[in-house]
C-alpha cells in the first residue's frame, strides 16, 4: 500500500501563490503516475495535473495551464504543485493521488489518495 500526505494549503489573495506538497511512503515502487485533483463545493472533482515520476512527463488541465506546475523529487518521494496567479475559482480541496496505471489517474480512479488540503483564494 501507498500512503500519501499533502500539505501546503491555505488562504491566499487572488494573484498570489501557493505550493502544495505530497509525500509518498510505503510501496511507492507500485506508483507510475501521480496526479493532483481538486474538488470545490457543489462541483465535480477535476484532474488538475499529472506527472510520471520516472520520466518527468507532465499534463495539465486547460484551466490551470500556464499557472500551475507539477514537479517531483524521486529521492524525497515528493510531488509538488506550484500554483501561481491564483484565482477565486481555484478555491477547492486539493488531493494528491497515484496509481500504477495512467488510465486510472486520468479516469479519476487511482488506488491511492491523500487526505486533501484546502486552498482558498480570496478576491
Amino acid at each position: 500500500q501507498v500512503q500519501l500526505v499533502e500539505s501546503g494549503g491555505g488562504l491566499v489573495q487572488a494573484g498570489g501563490s501557493l505550493r502544495l506538497s505530497c509525500v509518498a511512503s510505503g510501496s511507492i515502487f507500485s506508483i507510475n503516475v501521480m496526479g493532483w485533483y481538486r474538488q470545490a463545493p457543489g462541483k465535480q472533482r477535476e484532474l488538475v495535473a499529472t506527472i510520471t515520476p520516472r520520466s518527468g512527463s507532465t499534463t495539465y488541465a486547460d484551466s490551470v495551464k500556464g499557472r500551475f506546475t507539477i514537479s517531483r523529487d524521486n529521492v524525497k518521494n515528493t510531488v509538488w504543485l506550484q500554483m501561481n496567479s491564483l484565482k477565486p475559482e481555484d478555491t477547492a480541496v486539493y488531493y494528491c493521488a497515484g496509481d500504477r496505471r495512467s488510465m486510472a489517474v486520468v479516469r479519476g480512479t487511482p488506488g491511492s489518495w491523500g487526505q486533501g488540503t484546502q486552498v482558498t483564494v480570496s478576491s
